[in-house]
């Protein structure tokens, strides 16, 4: 007569998943970094062009006053 023998093998079951987990909030977590990083970057750079066009404006400003001065001396009847 044959005897049947039944082999059972345990394996721990779940250590694979947390490594899995761990990548993707590793993943998670520098897409959150650099999307914030880019979101400042953006505000810093439309801060300085509202600036520069502020700077712009005044230049331009000081321009006009000076030459509506030299054009009202001009103008002026000479005493």
């Amino acid at each position: 007569m044959v005897d049947e023998r039944i082999v059972e093998v345990e394996r721990p079951s779940g250590g694979g998943s947390g490594w899995i987990i761990a990548v993707v909030l590793l993943i998670a977590l520098v897409v959150g970094v650099l999307f914030l990083t880019n979101m400042s970057n953006s505000s810093a750079r439309k801060d300085n062009a509202i600036a520069d066009a502020a700077t712009s404006v005044s230049k331009a400003a000081t321009k006009a006053g000076n030459a509506a001065e030299a054009a009202a001396t001009k103008a002026a009847p000479s005493q």
